[in-house]
Formats: structure tokens, C-alpha cells, sequence
């Protein structure tokens, strides 16, 4: 029998759904959360993923921001590209660049949080002016610049030389292999490759549930695209302020790539290690990861009438 999944993960009815049309007519879902007027908050989300990863951050920011999610093209409700063409960190830039466009307006700014090939999109993104003028601060969570295969730590160490581990750990993200229903083989696989090892059963099937959902033939150019991915001369144009938040156990973007974004970022405002966390940290913790945000967002937006704080779902 699956766990239930905690009442956090189960995403909260938006208050208003969007579709936005990016640079190539790609149609992109996007949905809008919490406070009209208040501060706003820019969500994007990793690979395999969907605005359904986010659940957890968005419950507990949703009563004092405004919370914008979309879904990555290919991934959740928006719509699958008809073409490898249209599986590259350009089309994440134009995809973020329509959503800020769409749901920023001119004179206002956001603080952007990407999560993974999320944050690779905010740093793929930086320096266009739509995005630059609409950016208060950043958020970059579990995530990389560059020699993303390299630096993956999914085999034990025992695998060696350097060359088979990366030739592994590239077949192994470019895998056409469908995951199949969830069950007890696939929630291990997956809690060991994307979760600390402390992670309880029901966020590790929150998780499954959502990584499951992408599709195979979406999933496998995605890796494609991340399996070459260099955005570090973006990361040198992300010139607002930026955090940086990793888990000491994520097995895919390990911490020493946080390092090396901190030290490469013109305006760093710190780097937060999650003691035991893996790559899903806005699953796995939570609440750190919004406090991390709401730190940025106090700092760098216009202070703004704020409800009182509604009870929020934790579990």
C-alpha cells in the first residue's frame, strides 16, 4: 500500500491560471498563488518536475506573498515541444523571460527561486533586460552551473576510473527507460538518487508521484540538454542579490557546485547547507527553504500591508 502523501504536498487551488505563449509560441502553464498586490515571488522548477513540486514552499509563503509557478516546457501542463529543437537553455531563458513579462509588471520586481534545472534557467536568464529589470533577488536551490555529469556522486565511489563513472552516469541520465508505476523498487531507487536518507515515506512518495508524472521521451531530451549544459556566463550577468541553498547529501548537484556559484556571483547573500537533506529540498525541508526566500524577499522588495500569518500545513 503507497503512503499518503503529507497534507503540504497536496498544491493549493491558485487563484488565478495563466497560459503564456513564450518566444516560439511554445504554450507554457503558469498559475499565480496567494496575496494580489503583495510582493512577488517567482517559482521555477527542476527537471521532471512540475508547479506540483513546489506544494511545500507555496503553503507556507502564500498568505504574505503573491506566488507565481509555471510549469518548465514539456513538464506538468504545459505543452510538449514538437522538436529536439526546442529542448535548450535558450528556450528556458525565452520561457522565463515570457513568464516574468506576463506576470511581473513593468516597474515591479520579483525575487526568482529556480530549483535545479530551474535555477539553471535564472542563470541561463540573467542579463536580459525583461528578466534583469524585473529581478529583485534570487534564490538558487540545489542546482549547477556546469560539468553537471562530472560531478555526479549516484555510483559509490568503488566505480572507478573517473571516465567509466562519468560513462555511467551519463547513460543513466539519458535514459529512455520508462519509470514505470510507483511502487516500493522505485520509491527506494528514487529516495536513494534524489533524497536524503532520512527523508520519510510519504515526502519520498510526494516525490515519486510528481517525477513519475514526466514524460519518458520529455525526461530524456531534458537530459540531453543538462548532460552539456554550461551557463556559467549567465551566473557572471546574475548581478542581483543571490542565495544559494543545497542539501550536504544531494548525490546530483553536490555541494561543491553551491561553492563554486558563491564564489562566482557578483552580489552573494550566503550559502545555506541543509545538514542531511538530498536535491529535493523544497520537499525535504521545506520550511528552510521558504524562510530562505522570505529572508531574500524582505531584504530586496517593497514592504507592503501583510495579512495576519494563516495556519500553515506542515507535516
Amino acid at each position: 500500500m503507497s503512503p499518503a502523501i503529507p497534507a503540504d504536498c497536496v498544491p493549493p487551488a491558485p487563484a488565478e491560471e495563466l497560459v503564456i505563449r513564450s518566444a516560439d509560441g511554445s504554450r507554457l502553464h503558469a498559475e499565480i498563488h496567494g496575496q494580489p498586490g503583495a510582493p512577488t515571488v517567482v517559482l521555477a522548477h527542476g527537471w521532471t518536475c512540475s508547479t506540483v513540486f513546489w506544494a511545500p514552499v507555496i503553503h507556507r509563503l502564500a498568505d504574505r506573498y503573491r506566488v507565481v509557478a509555471y510549469d518548465q516546457r514539456g513538464h506538468g501542463r504545459s505543452e510538449v515541444p514538437p522538436s529536439r529543437l526546442r529542448y535548450s537553455t535558450r528556450a528556458l531563458a525565452e520561457d522565463l523571460s515570457a513568464v516574468l513579462t506576463r506576470t511581473v509588471p513593468a516597474g515591479e520586481r520579483a525575487v526568482l527561486v529556480g530549483h535545479s534545472m530551474g535555477g539553471m534557467t535564472v542563470m541561463a536568464a540573467a542579463g536580459r533586460p525583461e528578466v534583469a529589470e524585473r529581478t529583485a533577488a534570487a534564490v538558487l536551490v540545489s542546482t549547477g552551473p556546469a560539468d553537471l555529469v562530472t560531478e555526479l556522486l549516484v555510483l559509490p565511489e568503488a566505480v572507478r576510473p573517473a571516465r567509466l563513472r562519468r560513462f555511467l552516469h551519463r547513460q543513466g541520465l539519458r535514459s529512455r527507460l520508462p519509470l514505470g508505476p510507483v511502487g516500493p523498487v522505485s520509491r527506494a531507487a528514487l529516495k536513494y538518487v534524489t533524497m536524503g536518507a532520512g527523508s520519510p515515506a510519504d515526502r519520498v512518495e510526494a516525490t515519486a508521484r510528481v517525477v513519475h508524472a514526466c514524460p519518458t521521451a520529455v525526461r530524456a531530451r531534458w537530459a540531453g540538454v543538462l548532460d552539456s549544459l554550461d551557463v556559467r556566463a549567465g551566473l557572471a550577468r546574475l548581478t542581483v542579490p543571490t542565495a544559494v541553498v543545497v542539501g550536504t547529501d544531494d548525490r546530483l548537484t553536490p555541494p561543491a557546485h553551491a561553492h563554486r556559484i558563491v564564489a562566482a556571483l557578483p552580489d552573494p547573500q550566503g550559502l545555506l547547507l541543509l545538514p542531511g537533506a538530498g536535491h529535493m529540498v523544497p520537499i525535504e525541508r521545506p520550511a528552510e527553504v521558504a524562510a530562505e526566500i522570505e529572508r531574500l524577499a524582505t531584504a530586496h522588495l517593497p514592504a507592503v500591508h501583510r495579512p495576519s500569518p494563516q495556519r500553515s500545513l506542515t507535516a
